[in-house]
């Protein structure tokens, strides 16, 4: 008979943690009407043949709530750059002088609000079926040890209620997660 403790949902744990971590970094890349840098880590530009993020081709600053400074450290790709920005879902402008890029966040309009919002459940979503595949892969996994005789059925019963009580736990941090974005987004 093998044993069933905490380490043996370890792995599916890991997982659903791993999900909730993403879900914060897609987050971080919905912009608030504030500028934060993060909003350009999906964004990348063509550096000699090379998709490379922004952050790794320019310093990327911060001087004001509303405005974000982009100054590559090799002046020949500052039309990428900027051509980068103007075709990514961002919605902003990119001001190019010859030496930077400013970045005026504008305050979001209401129906701009409401799409962000749409997002963020779109990638909630998303996230929560994340967690519920890697439930019915733990329930796999246990059944299968039930079959193979190495646990009793009480063992699996109670075992498909930890892995539940998991799952619960996680959808739970995953519906904060976008309650919080939304209570972000929505604040004018």
């Amino acid at each position: 008979m093998t044993e069933i403790t905490n380490a043996t949902f370890a792995p599916f744990e890991d997982k659903m943690t791993k999900v909730i971590s993403h879900l914060k970094e897609d987050f971080n890349t919905i912009r608030a009407g504030r500028a934060n840098p993060k909003v350009l880590d999906k964004i990348a530009v063509e550096y000699y043949g090379t998709m490379t993020p922004i952050n790794q081709i320019a310093n990327v600053q911060v001087p004001e709530a509303r405005l974000m400074t982009i100054t590559p450290f090799d002046p020949s790709v500052l039309k990428g750059i900027e051509k980068a920005i103007q075709i990514s879902d961002l919605g902003i402008n990119p001001m190019n002088d010859g030496k930077i890029i400013r970045l005026s966040f504008p305050a979001l309009t209401e129906d701009r609000r409401k799409d962000l919002t749409k997002t963020v459940a779109k990638h909630g979503e998303e996230a929560k079926i994340a967690v519920r595949n890697i439930r019915r892969d733990a329930l796999d996994y246990l059944k299968s040890l039930e079959k193979k005789k190495e646990i009793s059925e009480d063992i699996l019963k109670d075992s498909e209620n930890t892995v539940q009580k998991l799952t619960d736990k996680y959808i739970s941090d995953i519906d904060k997660l976008i309650a919080e974005k939304d209570k972000e987004l929505l604040v004018v």
